[in-house]
């Protein structure tokens, strides 16, 4: 049997900062770091956090194979288990070792919004502890970013829950790479500084929900393209839809992801096994 390509990481927390008024960046270390990898990109981790009280999250053994991860996770009981988010890599730093994660939040007070991770984020400090299931390998399946070595240029779409994610994709686009981009944010002040060596024209938007007029509106480039949407799954679909109807896109070539569902908690999604 060969091992998982995946890991259990007790990883602490190093420090945290205000990205944005709507963006904590927390950095995360622990024993066994240097195994962990990361393909850039949307590269996907879940994260386990304490419930209150909890000085720790409570996990499934994790001292061997993590390839039934999942269904030892299910197996415990849910109010004294672990919670299981899933969660974009935005850095994987070396020397030393350091794990990065940006929460998306919703401005920098308490909001009734606030789910499990977003409490987390605004209040972890040094020292607490989270759990992290990533994969030891930089292949592996759990990141969707794969443009065709055919690909002339690259659409993104997201809002703030995949910002990270789009962050991450610019980071490792080709030099001269021709690509557009459109991000939904509360506010204008939510922008971040992106770095790329792509020929990326940037849109910030500030409308919930108002990425697909603002594409539908857009004179796109020529070529063949690879587009990548994620965000709320009604946004998503339509956008997705706009492509393959309007614009002619081929559907092998659109990646999309429901990163959220307006209306829906995560934990109702993890109930009906409809996480990313």
């Amino acid at each position: 049997m060969t091992a998982s390509p995946y890991h259990f990481f007790d990883c602490r927390v190093l420090r945290t900062e205000y990205v944005t008024p709507a963006m904590i960046r927390v950095a995360l270390g622990g024993a066994g770091l240097e195994r962990m990898a990361s393909a850039g990109r949307d590269q996907r981790i879940k994260i386990f956090l304490p419930h209150p009280g909890q000085d720790a999250p409570v996990m499934p053994d994790t001292s061997g194979d993590a390839a039934n991860w999942y269904a030892d996770w299910c197996a415990l009981d849910p109010d004294v288990r672990g919670i299981m988010r899933t969660y974009t890599t935005r850095e994987l730093r070396r020397d030393p070792d350091e794990l990065i994660v940006d929460f998306a939040v919703h401005g920098p007070a308490p909001s009734p919004s606030d789910g499990p991770a977003t409490s987390w984020a605004r209040n972890a400090g040094p020292g607490d502890r989270i759990g992290v299931l990533a994969p030891l390998d930089e292949e592996n399946g759990a990141y969707e970013f794969r443009p065709p070595q055919d690909t002339d240029w690259v659409l993104l779409a997201a809002d703030e829950s995949a910002l990270p994610a789009v962050a991450a994709i610019l980071e490792t686009l080709p030099p001269a790479t021709p690509a557009r981009v459109w991000i939904e944010v509360h506010d204008l002040a939510d922008k971040q500084e992106l770095r790329t060596k792509a020929e990326a024209e940037i849109t910030w938007l500030t409308e919930e929900g108002g990425t697909p007029a603002a594409i539908q509106a857009a004179e796109l480039p020529p070529g063949t393209p690879y587009s990548w949407v994620a965000g709320e799954s009604a946004t998503v679909k339509t956008v997705r839809r706009h492509l393959v109807r309007d614009r002619a896109f081929d559907r092998k070539r659109i990646c999309f992801s429901g990163y959220w569902r307006k209306g829906t908690t995560t934990d109702e999604l993890i109930d009906r096994n409809e996480t990313a």
